[in-house]
């Protein structure tokens, strides 16, 4: 091995180290930066309980706060800020996911035989249970600086999510999948929990916020609409499927996003032939957690039943000629704009776990359309 392909290896490998440090170093900062927070707004939020007036007393104290941290440590502690540390506190303090991460790690502590006391907030019980003690002796910074694994950014943002439980899926998702606070933000605005919280039952629905997404079957993989605002196509507009495609194709990185967890791509207008006849299968995805290839066909305007007729014909195709004998059972979807349930019912098979319809979206919808989706 030459001088200069040893100097390149070595070169790359030192590289790759400092890069990981430097992520591994912001990470740090962040949690840090963020458990502060959690801390200042604990102290605020005592501090106001002790006032008689507690709403005036309240604006008194972050006034005063303001001015004097604005004067030693420069911007960023303005009221509106202060405000929302202190909101960070209220709304975290009550966290079940750290509630019982908190629990474990002193049971000692904050488990005992009182429901009521066990009902308690956190606030509460570091009130109560701890007025001598700091939190390093007990190891509880420890523990509150790697939960909170996002940054300040994702916080402000998850902060105005009221349901709990949608909340921590997606603190939990941002965390899994590396999301920007820009990628957080699509998610929440294309209703991604909602999305998924409609085809799953209640055990669902409870993982979703306690674990995210978990992808153990083929619907675990289907979202029903597809929301494709990216694309940059109007509602109105008349477009062919030829056109969906290509810009599809174009933002092929932002399909992927939206069609969930595990995709790669495979192939676009994938040709089969059997009988010298020639059909192509408009998009073709391998799924790495379910070990399947997904085909995707898309449809301008209705549903029709020979659609769902023609999707089954490219799945057995796919199982009986590319299917691998470790893989599992390829998935079809049909993208169309509308589609009728009782066409879909009637078509497919009842017991039917591998083809499957969905709307797509080319607009994010206003609430009032999501909750008409909801609702039928």
């Amino acid at each position: 091995m030459s001088n200069d392909i040893q100097n390149k290896i070595l070169f790359s490998q030192v590289v790759e180290l400092l890069q990981n440090a430097r992520q591994q170093v912001l990470r740090t900062v962040n949690s840090t930066m963020v458990y502060t927070y959690f801390e200042i707004g604990r102290v605020i939020v005592e501090e106001e309980q002790n006032g008689k007036d507690r709403a005036e007393y309240g604006k008194h104290i972050l006034k005063g706060l303001s001015e004097e941290l604005t004067k030693e440590f420069g911007r960023g502690f303005s009221i509106r800020n202060l405000e929302q540390i202190r909101k960070f506190y209220l709304t975290y303090s009550n966290s079940a996911a750290l509630l019982r991460i908190l629990e474990i790690t002193d049971s000692s502590l904050l488990s005992t035989n009182s429901q009521n006391e066990k009902a308690q907030t956190l606030s509460a019980k570091f009130k109560n249970a701890i007025p001598q003690t700091t939190y390093a002796e007990l190891d509880y910074h420890q523990t509150l600086i790697s939960f909170f694994k996002l940054t300040w950014s994702h916080y402000s943002f998850l902060m105005r999510i009221d349901d709990e439980k949608e909340r921590r899926f997606y603190e939990i998702e941002s965390e899994k999948y590396n999301w920007s606070v820009r990628e957080l933000k699509r998610q929440y605005d294309s209703a991604l929990y909602t999305r998924l919280d409609l085809s799953r039952d209640k055990e669902g629905v409870l993982k979703l916020s306690e674990q995210g997404q978990i992808i153990e079957k083929p619907k675990d993989l289907i979202k029903d609409p597809y929301i494709l605002e990216f694309l940059g196509l109007p509602e109105l507009h008349q477009y062919s499927e030829s056109e969906l495609e290509e810009e599809i194709i174009n933002k092929l990185e932002n399909f992927l996003l939206e069609l969930g967890h595990g995709f790669t791509f495979v192939a676009r207008q994938k040709r089969i032939t059997f009988d010298d006849k020639h059909f192509r299968i408009d998009l073709v995805f391998y799924n790495r957690v379910l070990k399947c290839f997904v085909l995707i066909d898309l449809k301008i305007g209705e549903l029709k039943h020979q659609d769902l007729g023609q999707m089954q014909m490219y799945v057995n195709y796919y199982d009986r000629e590319k299917r691998l004998e470790d893989e599992n059972k390829t998935i079809g979807i049909v993208l169309c704009q509308n589609k009728s349930d009782l066409v879909v019912e009637y078509t497919l098979p009842e017991i039917n776990e591998h083809i499957f319809a969905s709307n797509y979206k080319t607009i994010l919808p206003s609430k009032e359309e999501f909750k008409r989706l909801i609702e039928n």
